[in-house]
């Protein structure tokens, strides 16, 4: 069983920064990829951004590049998303999850954490 517990949210005006984290336990966290999505409210889930075992490979979702950042840290079981420049329309509830490969769809996505609320003010 794997438990993957985020934290890091919050209320911020535009223009401001967050650091998500999400720490892991269970399956080995170092052979797993990672990734991000998120959930405005009244919308469809979306790919924010996803990063492979090793680091070596990431994604991210256009809408967020050049703003975010994804990382990780194995020897501490947790991945991060540094969020940069954010905007009202980031307004949403961000889920970390594993999967066994990277990927940006989220079916392929076997474990999710229960979310962080991001609200962003203009």
């Amino acid at each position: 069983q794997v438990q993957l517990v985020e934290s890091g949210g919050g209320l911020v005006q535009a223009g401001g920064s967050l650091r998500l984290s999400c720490a892991a336990s269970g399956r080995p966290f170092s052979r797993s990829a990672m990734g991000w999505f998120r959930r405005p409210t009244g919308k469809e889930r979306e790919f924010v951004a996803v990063i492979s075992w090793s680091g070596g490979t990431i994604s991210y979702a256009d809408f967020v590049k050049g703003r975010f950042t994804i990382s990780r840290d194995n020897d501490k079981n947790t991945v991060y998303l540094q969020t940069n420049n954010l905007k009202p329309e980031d307004t949403a509830v961000y889920y970390c999850a594993s999967a066994p490969k990277v990927t940006i769809r989220s079916y392929e996505y076997d474990y999710w954490g229960q979310g962080t609320q991001v609200t962003v003010s203009s």
